[in-house]
């Protein structure tokens, strides 16, 4: 004797028979899916008074073992935390104090000459869909490292750039608004 509903009795037996039916084949499909990776990792609390001695007009932490920027206003009054994109490999990671020295909307990209050596079909693109600073950017001191958005979401979460750090548009220009040209920031 059959324990499972026929179709029948599942239409005319409500949902808790067609739940029935239904559940043995949800279960083989979801265990036949390969497994979901998430590209976003966890992030970790900072505390801006661990990396600077004052606010300064603001402040940047970006936590590349978290895969988080931490940003805090003047006065602490706001403080918000954005997923990033890293660096793709330790050599190509900077660590340590720098600052926003300029920020752009709409910015064009040049490859920089370590790119050019991986990749020679690089090439010089302007403000665009294709761009990989995405819609904003914000220059640090270091030359050839910026904090910008990016076009492609998947690289969110990940190793994923040439040292820079990125972040989703709508986050990167909601952050830009809000970070004045001499933010302090602190890559670790």
């Amino acid at each position: 004797m059959s324990i499972t509903p026929t179709r029948r009795q599942a239409l005319l037996g409500g949902a808790a028979a067609a739940a029935a039916l239904a559940s043995p084949a949800l279960l083989r499909a979801q265990s036949a899916q390969a497994p979901v990776q998430r590209n976003v990792s966890s992030f970790r609390t900072q505390d801006w008074r661990d990396h600077f001695d004052t606010l300064g007009i603001a402040t940047i932490v970006a936590d590349t073992s978290s895969r988080a920027l931490h940003y805090w206003n003047a006065d602490a009054s706001d403080y918000r935390v954005y997923p990033t994109s890293i660096p793709i490999s330790e050599e190509l990671t900077k660590r340590g104090y720098t600052e926003i020295v300029r920020k752009r909307v709409g910015p064009d990209w040049t490859p920089t000459p370590s790119m050019l050596e991986r990749n020679p079909e690089l090439h010089y693109m302007p403000p665009g869909p294709d761009n990989p600073l995405g819609t904003h950017a914000m220059y640090l001191s270091w030359p050839a490292y910026l904090i910008h958005g990016t076009h492609d979401t998947r690289k969110i979460g990940r190793p994923s750039s040439d040292g820079c750090i990125g972040l989703y548009n709508e986050m990167v220009a909601e952050l830009f608004e809000i970070a004045p040209v001499g933010t302090q920031v602190r890559i670790i």
